[in-house]
């Protein structure tokens, strides 16, 4: 007869393999969980889209005749009649100095002129004396020598004091400086009272901006390939189309942009080509000395496609984007990309017209995975700028 610690062992086994397969019973009957719902993704529809490809370049705009106005003469500053800032008109009065130290002279050289005349018309009435009595040779040749010498030195003394009366009426004239061109007037260097000095002093500057200049440098092989495509030359450097001129608030420019001038030598420090460009500035949207940016169109595509940099993942070098098919499950593409403008990039290889691409919730992609792809609006054509070169020495 077995032992009572013996049964009672063994009932304790026998209830623990009961509860066991209990168990593994319950679990063999336990559904699998479902799968998880499809992510939610935007994509966009790749389509053909004209750009041009271009160049950017720093650039710095210029007047188109910038002035100096510095007096002709010299003296105290009597009345400054400018509106620092304001619209002037060729001839409009700028600033008066004081004039009566010219008025003086003036009056001066007049009475000089008076004083000529009058010795020279008492030299011609004792020429026209003497001139019979010599005839008649009842005076001696010396003393007919004599009056026609004061007579010539008469008339020579009318001849200088004319031109010293015309000096003292110019400098007169001088002292009401005039603008010599239209435009717009700078900051007035002098104030009232202030002394000026003849050909030195700065009053202000007056600066003619329409049209208006726009400066920078572009690489010698950059020219070549614009005079290959363009026939850009010296004899004919006025391509409208080339040239883009865009503001500090990122608009572009409105109005024709023609290429005015293209310097006849290569820096040979930065190995560029010193150019200008010439556009309307009617509404003085520029600036003299403003820096602006020009984008130089390099390529004109017409079937050009284009999808945001945020769709595009970068890694060692190469380039993917996430493509959903026709069953709506996602793939990861390899692709080549080329030039990129603001957040877009332009496809080289690897993706063609009328496939989706993802261009948000790609955080959770798995190749192969079902998603609920939303149509998101297309970029919308743009300009595809290269990859910038380094900024230009100014010209």
């Amino acid at each position: 007869m077995p032992s009572p610690s013996l049964v009672s062992r063994g009932s304790a086994r026998f209830v623990l393999l009961l509860l066991v397969g209990a168990v593994m019973a319950a679990c063999s009957g336990k559904k699998e969980a479902p799968p998880p719902p499809p992510s939610d993704v935007s994509v966009i529809e790749l389509k053909p889209q004209a750009a041009r490809v271009t160049v950017e370049y720093v650039a710095e705009t210029e007047a188109f005749n910038t002035v100096e106005i510095r007096p002709r003469v010299g003296g105290l500053l009597d009345k400054v009649e400018i509106v620092e800032g304001a619209r002037v008109k060729k001839g409009q009065v700028l600033f008066v100095i004081d004039s009566q130290p010219y008025l003086a002279a003036r009056a001066e050289a007049r009475a000089a002129v008076a004083q000529a005349r009058s010795a020279t018309e008492q030299a011609e009435r004792d020429f026209e004396r003497v001139s019979p009595l010599a005839a008649m040779n009842a005076v001696s040749q010396q003393e007919v020598d004599a009056v026609k010498a004061r007579l010539s030195a008469g008339r020579a003394s009318v001849d200088a004091a004319l031109a010293a009366l015309k000096t003292a009426e110019l400098n007169l004239d001088y002292t009401t400086v005039t603008a010599p061109i239209d435009g717009i007037v700078g900051r007035a260097q002098i104030r009232i009272g202030g002394l000026v000095t003849a050909y030195s002093t700065l009053l202000t500057t007056v600066y003619d901006t329409d049209p208006m200049y726009v400066n920078f440098s572009i690489s010698e092989r950059r020219m070549l390939e614009l005079q290959h495509r363009y026939g850009i030359n010296r004899e004919k450097p006025s391509p409208t189309a080339v040239f883009h001129v865009v503001l500090a608030d990122g608009t572009e420019h409105a109005g024709p942009v023609k290429l005015n001038f293209i310097d006849a030598a290569v820096d040979r420090a930065t190995g560029t080509l010193p150019i200008r460009l010439v556009v309307d500035n009617e509404k003085g949207e520029l600036l003299t000395g403003q820096f602006a940016r020009v984008l130089v169109d390099t390529d004109r595509l017409d079937n050009a496609l284009l999808v945001p940099q945020r769709a595009v993942q970068e890694l060692q070098g190469k380039t993917s984007v996430w493509v959903v098919d026709a069953d709506n499950k996602v793939q990861p593409r390899d692709v080549t990309m080329g030039a990129r403008i603001g957040s877009d990039w332009l496809v080289q290889q690897g993706l063609k017209a009328g496939e989706h691409v993802v261009i948000e919730g790609m955080q959770k992609l798995k190749p192969g995975a079902p998603v609920n792809a939303k149509v998101a609006d297309a970029p919308p054509p743009a300009v595809v700028p290269k990859a910038d070169e380094p900024a230009p020495a100014k010209s």
